[in-house]
């Protein structure tokens, strides 16, 4: 049974290659022991008793817990903590402490001590090979050299990338287990298909966990290496480390072989016994493959009788189909000759029918082929007519444009007439002024001259026709002003 691992510091490395590691078994008994019911009905929960010894070792945590022994006097439980040095502190948390249940007046005493594994020591295997009668200390096999292993899980020791991930591997055992000193041989049983069918059949292949585990025998070639794997492997239990840091571990079984099982007799025997089963095997086949082919070669004649009886029915079955499809066809003959006439008249009668149809369709057709004629005359007249007044149409539109223009040409002429007598009138408006300023220039001058003499030679006949005070009248000045005041308004 594998279970989870969470701290792996006191973990030991037994092979890098394939992850796996050795860890201590830290393990303890706490016994509880029950008061005396005094009454009737009354009874005490294994499960609240469980609660109040994990309670007691908080902050500490067990990683396993169960009831190995339960009964009026005592309960028993079996309890496995992560690291063995936290099994000091724990059974001083437990050992002579109390539990006060509820409902109780009495106390439950409780007594915890570590467990001890029960695992083979030097002496054991020195003694019992010492004084056992049929070994030989001097013969691979029957001397403490060979390590017999239990509940190994399959997958943890199989190959890397193996088309057979539950199967596992001599090499792979070999490997791990060279760490302590070089293996002689080992033996997987559960890889012998014939090992079952040999005399010694005391081997499992599953674990009542349900995950599948094997057993295997590893034998070293000097003592040194199987002490030192029996030593390393005491109170420990394997683990396996993943790829990414998760760990899990499972228990395992580690004794000293008893039973020679690594022996040169014994691996001859069992050659033997694999060579006598695979010529019982073959012969077992060769049988089999006989009675196969006698049992076929008998199919095969059950089947020719059964075959030739089926066409001797079948050939009397053709024969009376045969008679039976002759009457019918004949009857059938003869009501199709029958059939054939009646359709013969029907097909006449038909044609005469469709004759006078057809006739009275090409009358009708001629009909409308006549009115169709006339229609498209009609059209073709109408269509005529209508070109006719479309073309008398644009001519007409043609000639109001064509007048239009000259309508346009003739009042752009008249303008042009009109501008060109204005422009006339004002030039002769223009001669008209400057004749008119030229004449009256030159009476301008006149006058000025004549102003001029006309002081000069009667100054004082001017003094003396007027009087003091009054001023005498100036003729030229008067035309000098008229002809200015002519000038400028234009006259």
């Amino acid at each position: 049974m594998t279970t989870i691992v969470h701290d792996t510091t006191e973990a030991v490395c037994l092979s890098s290659e394939y992850n796996l590691y050795l860890k201590p078994i830290a393990k303890m008994t706490i016994s509880v022991a029950l008061p005396q019911l005094k009454l009737p009905g009354k009874s005490i929960s294994n499960w609240e008793v469980m609660e109040r010894v994990k309670a007691m070792v908080a902050p500490e945590q067990f990683s396993a817990l169960r009831i190995s022994k339960s009964t009026m006097d005592f309960i028993r439980f079996e309890g496995e903590v992560e690291n063995k040095t936290v099994v000091k502190s724990l059974l001083s948390r437990l050992d002579g402490k109390s539990i006060k249940l509820s409902g109780f007046t009495d106390v439950l005493k409780v007594r915890a001590v570590e467990n001890k594994v029960d695992f083979p020591t030097r002496h054991d295997w020195d003694s019992f090979f010492r004084d056992a009668k049929d070994m030989n200390e001097t013969v691979p096999g029957e001397r403490p050299d060979t390590i017999h292993l239990e509940g190994l899980p399959c997958r943890w020791f199989s190959q890397k990338d193996s088309q057979f991930p539950d199967r596992p591997s001599e090499e792979v055992l070999i490997a791990v287990f060279q760490t302590f000193g070089k293996v002689r041989n080992v033996d997987i049983p559960m890889l012998d298909p014939y090992r079952e069918e040999m005399l010694d059949k005391n081997f499992n292949t599953f674990s009542f966990g349900g995950h599948l585990n094997f057993e295997a025998y590893v034998q070293y070639q000097e003592y040194c290496g199987f002490t030192k794997a029996m030593d390393t492997l005491r109170s420990m239990k394997l683990m396996l480390k993943g790829d990414d840091g998760k760990a899990v571990a499972c228990n395992i079984k580690v004794a000293f072989d008893t039973s020679k099982h690594l022996s040169e007799l014994a691996l001859k025997r069992r050659s033997m016994e694999r060579l006598k089963l695979q010529e019982l095997e073959r012969q077992r086949e060769e049988q089999k493959r006989r009675e196969k082919e006698e049992e076929e070669r008998r199919k095969e004649e059950e089947r020719y009788d059964q075959l030739q009886k089926r066409n001797r029915e079948l050939q009397e079955e053709e024969e009376k189909e045969r008679r039976k499809e002759e009457r019918t066809r004949k009857r059938e003959q003869k009501l199709r000759e029958r059939e054939e006439r009646r359709n013969l008249k029907r097909v006449r009668r038909q044609q005469e029918e469709e004759q006078k149809k057809l006739q009275m369709k090409i009358a009708m057709e001629e009909r409308r082929l006549l009115l169709a004629q006339r229609n498209l005359e009609s059209i073709r007249l109408i269509a005529e007519l209508l070109a006719r007044a479309k073309r008398e149409k644009q001519e007409q539109s043609r000639q109001k444009e064509e007048l239009a223009r000259l309508q346009q040409l003739e009042a752009c002429r008249r303008k042009q007439e009109e501008e060109l007598r204005r422009v006339e009138v004002e030039k002769e408006r223009a001669l008209e002024l400057q004749r008119r300023e030229k004449e009256l220039r030159e009476r301008l001058l006149c006058n000025l001259l004549k102003k001029g003499s006309s002081k000069a030679s009667r100054p004082q006949c001017k003094e003396e026709q007027t009087g003091p005070g009054e001023e005498a009248s100036d003729p030229c000045g008067n035309d000098v002003m008229l002809g200015f005041v002519m000038y400028v308004y234009g006259m």
